[in-house]
C-alpha cells in the first residue's frame, strides 16, 4: 500500500483564498497527497498568497527563505508559491528563490496535478495565465468526506471596477462568473456533506451575473432564491459587494429570504466624495448611504460592515472628518479599517502621499470610533434572545462556540448542543469581541 504524501497549506488573505486552498488540496488528492497541519513532515509546502496588505510580496519572500531549510534537509520536498502575489511575481519569485518549484496563479490552479508531476522531474513549473477554460469545471468532484457546518462557495472572481488603490483586476483578472447550476451541485453536495450555513463569495459577488439552468442570465438575488429551495441549508451569506451593484432585487432579498441572513459586508472606503472619486470608486458618501437606508428599510435589524482606508493620497483632514461623519452616520456592527499603502502597478501609488505619523493618527481615531460603535451594538444583543449556529468547541471545558445571524461569536456552555445545531440562546454578557450566552 503505498504511503500517502504530505501537503501543507499555508493560506494567507481573503475568504476566497480558503476556499481555493481547499479545491487546491482536492485537486493534489488525486495524486496522493493528504494535508498535514505542520511543513515539518511535508513533501509538498504550497503557500496560497494575497497582495492586498502592504509588502506582501516581501513577507513571502521572506517566508520562502524560512521555508528552504526544509528544503536543504530534504531536496525532495517540493515548495510551491500561488495565489495573488505568484500572478502579479511570476518567474520573479523562482529567480529570488530557487528552493521554489512550482508557481501559479490563481486562474490556473486547476493545473496544479500536472504542474506537481513536472516538478517530480526535476523541472520547474510556472503557469499565470488566465486560460480561457472553466478552472472549476475542470477541477476533479469533491471528495464525500464530511464537513464542518459553514462552507465558503465561490461564484464570481475578479473584478471590472478597477479602483485605484486595488491590485484584484491585475491578479484575478475580469469579471466572471460561474454557471448557477455548478453552484447549486456544489452546494447540494456541501450540504449532503454536513453543512449548514454557506457564504457566497467573490471579489465583487454583488455583481454575479451567471447562466440561469435554463439559460437566462441569473442575478445574485436569482441565486439566492435558488439556494433557499437547497433542502438542508439553513443559512446564506455572501460577500464582498460594491454599493452600486445593490439592486432593488437583491435588497428586496434581504426583507423577505428568510434563509439570507441579516448581515451585509459593503465597502465603501472613505465618506469624502473628492476622495471617492480619486479612488474611482464611481459612487459618492450620499449615495452610499441611500443604499444603507433601503437596507435598513427591508431589514431594519440588520447589521453593518464596511472598509476604509485612511491616509489615501491627497486626503484632507476635511476629507477624513467626512469618513468620520459617514460612519456616525451608519453605524456599524463591524469594520475593517486600513492605512494606505502602495501597490506598484495601481494609479494611486503615483500620487503624492500623506504623511505617515497623520495616517497613523487618522487610523487610529477611526479604529475607536468604530470599537465604539461595536461594542455599543453587541451591548444592545444583551438580553434578546438569537439563533445560533454552533460549530466548534470553545477553549473552557464543556463550551460550544458558534455564530448568530447577526454574525456575532457567541459562547455557550451546555452539554445539550453538538458541531452544527442551530438552537436558540438567549445573551447574557458581551465581550471585546464575542457575546455569552444560555439556551433558551
Amino acid at each position: 500500500m503505498t504511503t500517502p504524501k504530505k501537503l501543507f497549506i499555508k493560506t494567507y488573505g481573503c475568504q476566497m483564498n480558503v476556499y481555493d486552498s481547499e479545491r487546491m488540496a482536492e485537486a493534489l488528492g488525486g495524486q496522493g497527497y493528504e494535508q498535514t497541519a505542520t511543513p515539518d513532515d511535508a513533501d509538498m509546502i504550497l503557500l496560497n498568497t494575497c497582495h492586498i496588505r502592504e509588502k506582501a510580496a516581501e513577507k513571502v519572500y521572506s517566508e520562502l527563505g524560512r521555508l528552504k531549510t526544509y528544503k536543504a534537509a530534504n531536496p525532495d520536498v517540493k515548495i510551491g508559491v500561488a495565489g495573488c502575489v505568484a500572478q502579479a511575481e511570476g518567474a520573479e519569485i523562482m529567480r529570488r528563490q530557487p528552493a521554489v518549484d512550482l508557481v501559479v496563479g490563481p486562474q490556473s490552479y486547476h493545473r496544479l496535478p500536472e504542474m506537481e508531476a513536472l516538478t517530480r522531474t526535476g523541472a520547474t513549473a510556472l503557469d499565470t495565465d488566465f486560460p480561457e477554460e472553466d478552472k472549476f469545471e475542470r477541477l476533479k468532484a469533491r471528495p464525500k468526506a464530511a464537513r464542518g457546518p459553514t462552507a465558503f462557495l465561490t461564484v464570481q472572481e475578479g473584478c471590472d471596477k478597477f479602483c485605484a488603490f486595488c491590485v484584484v483586476p491585475y491578479t484575478r483578472g475580469a469579471e466572471v462568473s460561474r454557471p448557477a447550476a455548478r453552484i447549486l451541485d456544489e452546494a447540494r453536495d456541501l450540504v449532503e456533506r454536513g453543512v449548514r450555513e454557506i457564504t457566497l463569495l467573490g471579489q465583487n459577488v454583488n455583481a454575479y451575473h451567471g447562466a440561469g439552468p435554463d439559460g437566462s442570465d441569473y442575478t445574485l438575488a436569482k441565486l439566492i432564491w435558488d439556494l433557499d429551495r437547497v433542502d438542508g441549508l439553513e443559512r446564506i451569506r455572501f460577500t464582498t459587494s460594491h454599493p452600486n451593484d445593490m439592486t432593488d432585487e437583491l435588497i428586496e432579498a434581504h426583507g423577505t429570504c428568510a434563509k439570507l441572513m441579516p448581515y451585509l459586508h459593503l465597502p465603501v472606503q472613505s465618506g469624502s466624495d473628492k476622495i471617492l472619486k480619486r479612488m474611482n470608486r464611481s459612487h459618492t458618501a450620499e449615495s452610499y448611504l441611500r443604499v444603507i437606508e433601503r437596507i435598513r428599510a427591508a431589514r431594519p435589524d440588520i447589521v453593518m460592515s464596511g472598509d476604509f482606508i485612511v491616509g489615501f493620497p491627497e486626503e484632507t483632514d476635511e476629507d477624513f472628518q467626512a469618513t468620520l461623519d459617514l460612519v456616525e452616520t451608519v453605524k456599524y456592527g463591524y469594520a475593517y479599517s486600513f492605512k494606505y499603502s502602495t501597490r506598484p502597478g495601481t494609479p494611486a501609488a503615483e500620487r503624492a502621499q500623506v504623511d505617515m505619523a497623520q495616517a497613523d493618527d487618522r487610523l487610529q481615531r477611526l479604529q475607536t470610533l468604530i470599537v465604539a460603535q461595536q461594542q455599543t451594538i453587541q451591548q444592545g444583543m444583551v438580553g434578546r434572545t438569537v439563533s445560533v449556529l454552533f460549530e466548534k468547541p470553545g477553549r473552557d471545558p464543556g463550551q460550544m462556540v458558534g455564530k448568530s445571524e447577526y454574525l456575532h461569536a457567541v459562547h455557550v456552555t451546555d452539554s445539550r448542543v453538538t458541531a452544527g445545531d442551530i438552537a436558540k440562546v438567549r445573551i447574557t454578557g458581551s465581550g471585546r469581541n464575542s457575546l455569552s450566552g444560555e439556551l433558551a
